[in-house]
């Protein structure tokens, strides 16, 4: 298709919304393209396509944090190229970052990156300590001290972990709880972080930490109702599932060079896909 088949949609004045936006038409197979101007940034689109466009713009204009828009451009796999001198991209990259994250998401994420900042300063062996899974089961502990069923998935070991984990927890908890509410994600969270320390610390001891477990649990989560109930709205991609799951076999054939909790990650996926069904099947979580 050369230029002569695409016209001016819509101009808009922020960069990285009109990439947005150009990104979700792109999932909708209409091709799309924004262009710098003297005024702003112009989306021009493909001109067969474009009464369909305008409509989709309606609705994109009055919600554009939507989680559908998140997820698109997420999808879509497009880096921008935003010039250094833009003054208002880190204005609009905070928007976006709190605008599609709910307080649960922001709440955990910053918890992880405090407890990463507090060791990164030399203190990881008294934060591990207190937050480690227990050295053995009984009811005493149990009662006692219930937060060392969670503690683990705040506790990581290297800014590669965290960053993974956190990114990953940001962009699917956040679709999560601006989809289905913060309950959900709560419900998701502790179910899924009880039962991949507990399966982790049976099978290896309680030497281990991280959000992974609960990670795979949002992936199996969101992989199943969007296979089960599309119009809920969440998705994942088959490349970005089928990379997911190659990354957890590498783990259990042993060809990743760093140590990895594979049980966690099994089982949180399990859970994931398991309460999955159980929203499906009861419309409750």
């Amino acid at each position: 298709m050369n230029t002569a088949d695409f016209q001016v949609l819509v101009h808009i004045t922020q960069h990285n919304i009109a990439l947005l936006f150009a990104n979700y038409l792109s999932t909708l197979q209409i091709k799309a393209h924004v262009a710098e101007e003297s005024e702003g940034f112009a989306i021009y689109c493909a001109s067969d396509k474009i009464q369909i466009a305008k409509q989709e713009f309606e609705e994109f204009i009055k919600e554009p944090h939507h989680p559908k828009y998140q997820q698109a451009a997420w999808q879509h796999g497009k880096i921008s190229q935003v010039k250094e001198q833009y003054p208002a991209f880190l204005t609009v990259f905070k928007q976006q970052f709190l605008a599609h994250a709910g307080v649960v998401t922001l709440s955990v994420f910053s918890i992880c990156w405090i407890v990463f900042g507090f060791s990164f300063a030399g203190f990881d062996r008294a934060i591990f300590t207190q937050l480690q899974f227990y050295p053995e089961l009984s009811l005493e502990l149990l009662f006692t001290q219930p937060l060392r069923l969670l503690g683990p998935a705040f506790f990581h070991f290297s800014l590669l972990h965290i960053a993974f984990n956190t990114m990953w927890w940001w962009q699917l908890g956040g679709s999560i709880e601006k989809t289905l509410g913060k309950m959900t994600l709560i419900n998701l969270f502790l179910v899924s972080a009880i039962v991949s320390n507990l399966g982790q610390f049976l099978v290896s001891g309680p030497y281990f930490g991280g959000l992974s477990g609960v990670v795979y649990a949002l992936v199996g989560f969101v992989w199943w109702l969007g296979w089960l109930a599309p119009e809920k709205g969440l998705s994942l991609s088959k490349p970005i599932i089928g990379f997911l799951l190659f990354w957890l076999v590498l783990g259990f054939v042993d060809l990743l060079p760093v140590n990895v909790a594979n049980t966690a990650h099994l089982l949180g996926l399990l859970s994931g896909c398991l309460m999955a069904l159980l929203k499906v099947k009861t419309g409750k979580l």
